[in-house]
């Protein structure tokens, strides 16, 4: 995620980035724009430690496949601030964005608000000003305390939780699934993705308290991977479907409980059919999801036969997805070697993130975290590495990694940079 980015600049002047979790400063901020929050369309509201992005993106490209016009909220954005705010099926633009910043900022006042916080708020007025039939509000952190959960919304959906973010949400999984329950809302129906059984647990409590309908993957629909894609299944729905456009085993979790959001859309008179499905797992687009960069000058700086690849995950999780990618490469004819490119917050474990790649790369460069974030050095990053078997060097950069790379390695290889969702955001710079 760039800093460079004017808005960014005047957020981060006025507006603290430290993580405050609590409703209070937003629905103050809401009270004096109007409650622009009571007059959106029907939301769905995404919560989970890893996927949301993608669900979010799933939902929309089916939404907007059945002809929908959606507002869509998602952080962090990876170039531009704009990416965080769609209103109606465009990324909101330059002059909007200023124009509501300055509205918000002025209802404010001198009082204290987050980054965050403005930022939501600023979205929930733009969503108000624009007819659209859909909304899809990812949660930043948590769910409970988070900014986004002052809206009332038609569906829910949590997907897969895990550890992150363990500073503020504790680092006991029923304690942040716990966090991460505090979206359900009374008697709204919510769908739920893949969860360890303690996080199942806590959800169908914290469920049970509110008599939300829960649509569970493995009870109330199930997910059958296939050669060519995967069957989506539950009591008044079969299907069978090809392979999402995004790449990884894990994206057919994420494909399949977009497509039990869409059912249970379908019970609230949305109408997205079979084929706006199909359209939307073909035209989906998620960048730094397990991207493969073939254009742009990072990319065209490789010898021939060369793949680079770019994922912004982070976490245990993240580590182990990106593992079973790894393993998946490595039953290839001609395998070619993988080596890693990373850089971490220190916020995050490091050693749980590598672990799951280390068996299957050959080795790993550590690059400077960008700046404006606690992160390890590429020399403690290095260690980290070491933890887990894993040869590393430290690099002054990215483009000091690959030519450290291509000088003392055999080419051809397959290169991943991970790590953050911040660096990805600075290799797409770089790249173009």
């Amino acid at each position: 995620m760039t800093a460079n980015d004017p808005i960014v600049q005047r957020l981060m002047s006025h507006h603290p980035r430290v993580i405050t979790l609590g409703l209070e400063r937003i629905e103050r901020l809401l009270k004096r724009l109007g409650s622009p929050e009571t007059k959106l369309p029907p939301l769905v509201h995404v919560a989970g430690t890893n996927g949301k992005g993608s669900l979010v993106a799933y939902l929309r490209a089916m939404a907007e496949a059945a002809g929908y016009r959606v507002h869509v909220y998602t952080s962090p954005h990876l170039v531009r601030f704009n990416e965080r705010i769609r209103v109606a099926s465009e990324l909101i633009e330059d002059d909007v964005l200023d124009e509501l910043l300055t509205e918000c900022e002025e209802a404010n006042g001198d009082t204290p608000i987050s980054f965050f916080d403005i930022t939501t708020a600023l979205a929930f007025l733009a969503f108000s000003r624009v007819p659209a039939e859909l909304g899809i509000i990812e949660v930043g952190m948590g769910g409970r305390f988070d900014s986004t959960n002052v809206i009332e919304p038609v569906l829910s959906a949590i997907t897969p939780v895990g550890y992150d973010h363990t500073g503020f949400l504790g680092d006991k999984l029923e304690g942040i699934a716990w966090e991460k329950a505090g979206i359900l809302k009374r008697a709204t129906p919510a769908v739920i993705g893949r969860q360890r059984e303690i996080s199942a647990q806590v959800i169908e409590t914290e469920a049970a308290k509110l008599a939300a309908p829960l649509f569970r993957m493995g009870r109330e629909w199930q997910v059958i991977p296939q050669e060519a894609g995967f069957r989506y299944e539950s009591d008044l729905l079969t299907l069978d479907l090809p392979a999402p456009a995004l790449i990884g085993a894990h994206q057919i979790d994420n494909a399949a409980t977009a497509i039990a959001c869409i059912e249970r859309l379908r019970a609230a008179r949305f109408d997205i059919g079979d084929t706006a499905i199909r359209t939307g797992l073909a035209s989906v687009e998620w960048p730094a999801r397990l991207q493969r960069l073939t254009t742009g000058p990072l990319s065209s700086s490789l010898p021939p036969g060369c793949e680079l690849w770019l994922d912004g995950g982070h976490n245990e999780d993240c580590g182990i997805v990106l593992g079973r990618m790894a393993a998946e490469w490595a039953k290839e004819p001609a395998a070619l070697p993988l080596y890693l490119i990373f850089a971490m917050q220190t916020t995050k474990d490091a050693s749980g993130f590598l672990r799951p790649l280390a068996r299957y790369a050959t080795a790993a460069r550590a690059i400077p975290f960008p700046e404006g974030h606690a992160a390890y050095t590429p020399q403690e990053a290095c260690a980290k590495a070491a933890d887990v078997g894993l040869d590393c060097a430290p690099a002054n950069d990215i483009g000091a990694a690959l030519e450290d790379l291509l000088a003392t390695q055999p080419a051809p290889m397959r290169i991943l940079i991970c790590g953050s969702l911040y660096v990805a955001g600075e290799v797409l710079v770089r790249n173009g």
